[in-house]
């Protein structure tokens, strides 16, 4: 593949993966958090929400220190013989995951909270078990929350700089995703072609936000009805 393209397929491929796995693990979570009335509710969503307050190189730093050699979670996976985290593609999807976990979590927390309880009351007297519920009910309601966090997710992840960097690092195909390509030819004073992947990623989150703007508007008018 062409260098130049490498860290856009690279990114694509780092957004889809995290969005996927993020949706599949954010949603139980999420859901949790909106039905939960426990006292530990409050803490969970305060870690859950923390990558939005924290500095990425904060965060970065620490995943390298916990998936390091020298780390807890490395050392475990040096001694079974696992190739350590830091520094390849799969590093890479459990930093932007944990960095990109509040923009999953929190859409669909808020869409789970305007489930009425009624609706799944309902099912249940139709003898709908709680994970039929969930899916036949609960999803179909909240769809405008699925598609806010895939949507917020995988532009996020795109997006993200400082956490790749530090868990990451730069290797060419395998880590270096357009950010930090955009980073490397801004160093080397190659400001054309920074131009062209900065202007790509402006177009990219207008669209974003075009996209989302317009969820909303579509969910607002559907109440209004």
């Amino acid at each position: 593949m062409d260098p130049y393209w490498q860290p856009i397929w690279l990114t694509i491929k780092l957004a889809g993966s995290t969005t996927l796995l993020l949706l599949l693990v954010g949603t139980p979570i999420a859901w949790w958090l909106a039905r939960s009335k426990h006292w530990i509710r409050q803490p969970v969503a305060a870690i859950v929400a923390l990558p939005l307050v924290l500095p990425p190189t904060v965060l970065g730093f620490y995943l390298l220190v916990l998936l390091g050699p020298n780390g807890p979670i490395g050392s475990a996976m040096d001694s079974l013989g696992l190739t350590l985290l830091p520094f390849t593609f799969e590093g890479l999807v459990i930093a932007s995951m944990i960095y990109s976990l509040p923009f999953t979590v929190q859409p669909l927390q808020n869409a789970f909270q305007n489930v009425h309880h009624r609706y799944l009351e309902a099912a249940a007297t139709l003898s709908a078990s709680p994970i039929d519920q969930f899916f036949s009910v609960v999803v179909p309601m909240a769809r405008a929350g699925f598609l806010s966090a895939a949507v917020l997710t995988f532009a996020h992840t795109v997006g993200e700089f400082g956490v790749v960097l530090m868990i990451g690092g730069n290797i060419p195909g395998e880590t270096k995703v357009l950010s930090v390509a955009i980073y490397d030819h801004v160093e080397s004073l190659e400001y054309v072609q920074a131009h062209w992947l900065s202007a790509g990623m402006i177009a990219f989150s207008f669209l974003v936000l075009v996209t989302l703007y317009s969820i909303n508007g579509r969910i607002g008018a559907g109440a209004l009805k």
